[in-house]
């Protein structure tokens, strides 16, 4: 084999595995806020700033107003889903699906849906209710005081 061809096929084979790599990545959802039939806009904007893994403590979200009666809203930015089961009870949950880590993308039905394999997940305690995930998302603190909802 000369020295030429084995070039060419370690750069098909890099850019082969490059292009793998882009795909998984890409599987782990946008950065967008979802915004759907039950759900809110967050308003939240980008600041530009690497995304953390963890929410933010004291950072203010939402007013109770913004958040509907038996819906949520995702907090993308922020990693956190907060519903509100009923009139004035508040929840919160990791956005982040127990299946693959992919985000959640809606809230609809009484249920926290994943869009990459369609897990949902109960608004009042973050039980799983249809798979494929089979844990629960995990509970997320958070403080209600008058019409402000913040990450506690």
């Amino acid at each position: 084999m000369t020295e030429d061809l084995r070039s060419r096929r370690a750069v098909i084979a890099g850019v082969g595995a490059g292009g793998l790599a882009l795909a998984i990545t890409a599987c782990g959802g946008g950065t967008d806020t979802a915004s759907t039939a039950g759900t809110t806009d967050s308003g939240a904007t980008a600041s530009g700033a690497p995304e953390s893994s963890a929410p933010q403590a004291g950072a203010a979200l939402a007013k109770t107003a913004d958040i509907p009666v038996g819906g949520g809203t995702i907090f993308k930015e922020q990693k956190v889903v907060i519903t509100q089961p009923t009139e004035g009870e508040f929840k919160a949950f990791s956005a982040v699906c127990t299946h693959q880590g992919c985000s959640v993308g809606s809230v609809e039905g009484g249920a926290i849906v994943c869009p990459c394999h369609n897990s949902k997940f109960n608004i009042t305690d973050g039980a799983v209710t249809a798979g494929p995930a089979d844990k629960p998302l995990p509970a997320q603190q958070i403080k209600v005081e008058g019409d402000q909802i913040t990450l506690a």
